[in-house]
C-alpha cells in the first residue's frame, strides 16, 4: 500500500468569484482528500479514512466550503500579523529618530503614544494596557457578597444586586467583567462583610504584564470628529 498523501489545491472557484477580493488568488489549503493506492479517501473526526464515494455530497460540500472560508481567513490572519510588525516597526523607527534629535522618547511613561498627520486628519495611537487577572481571593470575595445581598433582601439595594449580576455572570468560564467590578469597589458600603469582600477582591488582583494595542482614526476635516479605521472583524 502506498503512503497516504494529502492532496492540495485552491478551493472551489477562483478568487475571481469572490467579490471581496477580485484580484487575489485563493490561498491554497488542504482538500481533506487523501489518496491511497490511487483511491480517494476522507478522514473522519475518529482519524478513520473513509472512501469518497461514500461521504455523502452535503457532508463533501460542506468540507469544501469550511476549507474554502479557512483558505482566506488564515491567510488574512497572516497578513494582519504581517502588518501589525510592520505598523509596530515603522512607529519604532520614527520614535528612534526623535530619541536621536531630543535625547527622549515620545510617548508618556507607560509608553502611550500618538502620531498624527501633518493636516490632522489622519492618527495612529499606541496604547499600553495593564493585564490583569485574579486570585483565588475572588471566590471568598463572591461569597462575602452573597451573603450581603441575601441579608439585605431581594428588594433592597438593587442596583447593587444589578452590578453583582454583570460582574459574575458571564457568558465566558473564568472571564470577570473589570469594568462592573470596579465599579463595585468605587461604592461606599459600611457593612463589614463587604467592606472585608472588597479587601478580599483588592488582594485577588494580580498584575500579569502589559499587551500593546494599535488603533487607527481618520476624519474628513479638523472639525470633525476621528471615526475608528476597522480592522476588528466583529465590528466590521
Amino acid at each position: 500500500m502506498q503512503t497516504a498523501q494529502p492532496e492540495t489545491m485552491p478551493i472551489l472557484s477562483a478568487a475571481a468569484d469572490i467579490e471581496f477580493a477580485p484580484s487575489r488568488p485563493v490561498p491554497a489549503l488542504s482538500t481533506g482528500i487523501t489518496t491511497v493506492d490511487g483511491q480517494p479517501y476522507m478522514r473522519d473526526v475518529k482519524g478513520h479514512l473513509v472512501p469518497l464515494s461514500l461521504v455523502n455530497a452535503e457532508d463533501k460540500l460542506e468540507d469544501e466550503t469550511v476549507r474554502k472560508v479557512m483558505a482566506f481567513a488564515l491567510d488574512l490572519s497572516a497578513q494582519i500579523a504581517r502588518f501589525k510588525a510592520h505598523t509596530f516597526a515603522d512607529l519604532s523607527g520614527f520614535q528612534a529618530l526623535l530619541d536621536q534629535e531630543y535625547g527622549a522618547t515620545k510617548g508618556g511613561a507607560k509608553g502611550n503614544v500618538t502620531f498624527q498627520t501633518h493636516d490632522g486628519l489622519m492618527k495612529v495611537q499606541i496604547q499600553i494596557a495593564d493585564v490583569i487577572e485574579f486570585g483565588p481571593q475572588l471566590q471568598q470575595a463572591k461569597s462575602l457578597i452573597d451573603e450581603c445581598l441575601v441579608e439585605w433582601g431581594a428588594d433592597s439595594r438593587a442596583e447593587i444586586r444589578a452590578i453583582v449580576t454583570r460582574v459574575f455572570n458571564v457568558e465566558k468560564e473564568g472571564q470577570i467583567n473589570k469594568a462592573e467590578l470596579f465599579s463595585l469597589m468605587r461604592l461606599d458600603i459600611g457593612d463589614d462583610r463587604w467592606k472585608r469582600a472588597m479587601d478580599a477582591v483588592r488582594s485577588a488582583i494580580k498584575p500579569n504584564g502589559t499587551k500593546e494595542y494599535v488603533r487607527f482614526y481618520q476624519r474628513k476635516s479638523p472639525r470633525d470628529r476621528f471615526e475608528p479605521v476597522t480592522i476588528d472583524l466583529a465590528a466590521a
